[in-house]
């Protein structure tokens, strides 16, 4: 026994092993391609100011000495070391952490407001430490003043903001950098046909992502290992050749030494230093396609040394060749390996954005789930990974903006100005959320918190200082777009939290429905019909208003809630809630179905089926009571449930109407092994068809709302409605199928 245990032991090893290398040769393709294009234009863009080469090679050797150390402490400390592990459930991001925040400590503005939602978080495998004093601190610090918890929020929508930004920014710096390398041999070329060379490969690149990344992305990971190979193996060409010396770079001494001779030029060579970390923060928002282990090992075995070759080779071969300052590192390529390299290049940074691409498809996503952004089309283009998707409005918005960029810029080194404004933004807003992270959901000591942001926090705020410096000279353009993202984001959020509050406050009680029924002769006709709202419980306002014009509604009637979570993922178990409205003879039921923001919602059939049998297993469960038989009530059962004969059930009773409902429990058995009738009627009624009941509502501001609620509600939250995609359409409703109801919200 002790030989079979130790075998199978053996081989799940072997197994584990396996997937890990796997998992970190895919992650070249994906995660890594931004980060190992940087070459091409660090050292371009870093004596693009007024930083100089003299005779010596001071400068050189400070600027190595700058990169070295800073891909040693960010990625490789602070990513590697530190931030992979503070994963929500396997995902990564700056929602990832805001979502741990909202989850585990509960400071969110996101948090799902059904009380049922708590079920879930219970289940997290989240570190139950003992509470210290700075978390409990802290928590108080939140819980007394809210607009602590407004500007957290603000945040995170600002990184996002600026991860968003760079699906612009990288294609464009890094397609026309490997571009403009073709003017190393034909140097008469006008730099009107590098552009167009640089449009043509956007618009290919753009147009092929409606078939998914993964038809596009087999050969990502080969083409990156070819990349990193190529510039390793020229890196320690020009070492050998021109100088070894540069090695003595390491030392952190050059740093030193060359802000002593430079000064403040030093100090604004930063923002081009800075390139040379883009594409880090890859490494934790693309976690949930891979693993920690996975993403560690190959950064630490191949892509840190490769990059470290890279820079070292450029600057011995710089140190020897000053006047070629401009393309160096497409001039320090040795003549016989030009062509290949330059093609593998070209290739490169075609990986490099499509990564970047497919990751603002996932992060605006995860916006839209969380009610942060407009409604639009998601596509999922993969049965096996629901993480890739395909968002056909954002896809063409970013071409266009991608080729405005280059056509309005041609220039990289403004390009890069901007593009390391927006990197170090998104780095910064992360140390900043880390120190809560270690504060107060890994319980360590405000001192640890502290070293961790003076370590990185301090580095990056330098980089800051210097990217805001070169907001004249191209900085202004993540700003303006991440300003105009956050803000169409903030509206959209707040606009929909406004409709959601005057829905809440103006639902209508089941008695005063029920009490409806005598006097306006509500009939019912054949079939299931559901109705979509956004209230976990009462009546919608928009349903009150059809029945009150049109007194007739079908046999089998259910109330459907969507609520999206700070969760990456909803298990089938917890998926679906379902509840009974009154009396069993009304044949009304109530289904919440929760999601997280990278849950792939299944197609109306799916979906329909899911739901029936939801509702049957339930019938199934409870049946035809008598207790059950109160106008007011409301009895609930988790899905997760279906699968145990538990004799006890919660009966949930709401009496008076509005927000004020209060709501009591008692405790109820069953002994019936459910109601044949209902079950009949609810097969008979989906064989008649099923109807979508939504509201078309128009929201608009008081009359007595100021000024700039107005404009905020009526004008650019109104304009967002009326060009986003339609809610049947978000959530696939067949059109011959919908009931839609025309209602005005005064908020």
């Amino acid at each position: 026994m002790d030989l079979e245990s130790g075998s199978s032991t053996r081989q799940s090893s072997l197994k584990f092993y396996k997937s890990t290398l796997i998992l970190a040769y895919q992650s070249f393709g994906v995660v890594y391609g931004d980060l190992s294009t940087s070459p091409i234009y660090v050292y371009t863009s870093t004596f693009s100011g007024r930083l100089r080469l003299h005779e010596d090679d001071d400068e050189i050797l400070g600027v190595l000495s700058l990169v070295f150390w800073t891909l040693t402490l960010i990625p490789l400390c602070k990513y590697i070391v530190f931030v992979l592990g503070a994963d929500y459930n396997g995902e990564g991001g700056t929602f990832a952490l805001y979502s741990l925040l909202c989850r585990r400590v509960k400071l969110g503005l996101l948090h799902a407001s059904h009380a049922a939602d708590e079920d879930i978080s219970s289940q997290d495998s989240c570190l139950l430490n003992k509470e210290t004093r700075a978390s409990s601190l802290l928590r108080e610090f939140f819980d007394k003043h809210h607009n602590s918890r407004v500007v957290l929020l603000l945040v995170v929508i600002l990184g996002t903001s600026m991860v968003i930004s760079d699906g612009i920014l990288t294609p464009s710096m890094s397609v026309l950098s490997a571009v403009y390398g073709i003017k190393i041999k034909a140097r008469g070329l006008h730099d009107n046909y590098a552009v167009l060379i640089t449009c043509l490969i956007l618009v290919g690149l753009f147009a092929l992502q409606h078939i998914g990344t993964h038809r596009v992305g087999f050969l990502f990971a080969p083409i990156t290992l070819a990349w990193l190979l190529c510039i390793s193996g020229v890196g320690i060409y020009n070492i050998i050749q021109w100088n070894p010396r540069v090695v003595s770079a390491l030392s952190p001494y050059y740093v030193y030494k060359l802000f002593k001779l430079t000064g403040k030029d030093g100090w604004t060579s930063l923002g081009g230093i800075v390139l040379c970390i883009t594409g880090a923060e890859a490494m934790f928002a693309d976690l949930g396609h891979f693993s920690q282990l996975s993403i560690r090992i190959a950064f630490t075995a191949i892509i840190y040394p490769s990059l470290i070759l890279a820079y070292m080779g450029e600057a011995a071969y710089l140190s020897k060749h000053k006047v070629d300052l401009q393309r160096s590192f497409y001039r320090a390529i040795p003549e016989v390996v030009f062509w290949p390299v330059f093609i593998i290049a070209t290739l490169a940074t075609v990986a490099a954005s499509q990564a970047v691409i497919s990751a603002t498809f996932s992060i605006i996503s995860q916006c839209r789930a969380l009610k942060c952004f407009p409604r639009v089309k998601i596509i999922h283009t993969s049965n096996q990974m629901h993480g890739q998707i395909y968002i056909p409005e954002v896809n063409w918005i970013l071409m266009v903006l991608c080729l405005l960029v280059v056509i309005g810029f041609r220039d990289t080194d403004m390009i890069g100005n901007a593009y390391g404004l927006a990197v170090i933004i998104v780095m910064f807003v992360t140390t900043c959320l880390m120190f809560l992270v270690i504060v107060m959901v890994w319980k360590r000591s405000i001192l640890e918190a502290f070293g961790f942001v003076i370590v990185f926090g301090s580095l990056e705020l330098l980089y800051l200082c210097s990217c805001l410096l070169k907001v004249p000279k191209g900085g202004w353009l993540p700003l303006i777009f991440s300003l105009i993202v956050l803000s169409v984001m903030c509206i959209w959020h707040y606009g929909t939290l406004q409709k959601q509050s005057y829905e809440s406050h103006n639902r209508t009680s089941l008695d005063m429905l029920l009490s409806l029924g005598p006097n306006i002769g509500i009939n019912r006709v054949r079939g299931v019909g559901l109705v979509y709202t956004n209230l976990p419980s009462g009546i919608p306002p928009m349903f009150s208003h059809f029945v009150t014009n049109f007194p007739a509604f079908h046999q089998i009637l259910i109330f459907v809630t969507f609520q999206y979570l700070t969760i990456p993922r909803v298990s089938t178990n917890h998926r679906f809630i379902v509840s009974r409205i009154g009396p069993p003879e009304f044949r009304l039921y109530r289904c919440i179905v929760r999601l997280g923001y990278k849950d792939a919602r299944k197609d109306t059939h799916a979906f329909e089926t899911d739901l029936i049998e939801t509702v049957a297993e339930f019938l199934q469960r409870h049946g035809d009571d008598s207790d059950a038989r109160d106008s007011g009530s409301e009895m609930t059962l988790h899905q997760q449930e279906s699968n145990h004969l538990l004799d006890d059930v919660s009966m949930r009773f709401e009496n008076g109407s509005g927000a004020g409902s209060e709501t009591r429990h008692k405790r109820v058995r069953f002994r019936g092994v459910g109601s044949r009738k209902e079950l009949e009627e609810l097969e008979d009624a989906r064989e008649a068809g099923m109807a979508y009941m939504m509201g078309n509502t128009c929201v608009l501001a008081m009359e007595t709302s100021s000024p700039v609620k107005k404009f905020v509600i009526n004008i650019v939250y109104g304009f967002l409605r009326r060009n986003c995609r339609s809610p049947s359409t978000a959530l696939g409703v067949p059109h011959t199928s919908l009931i839609e109801v025309g209602v005005a919200y005064h908020v």
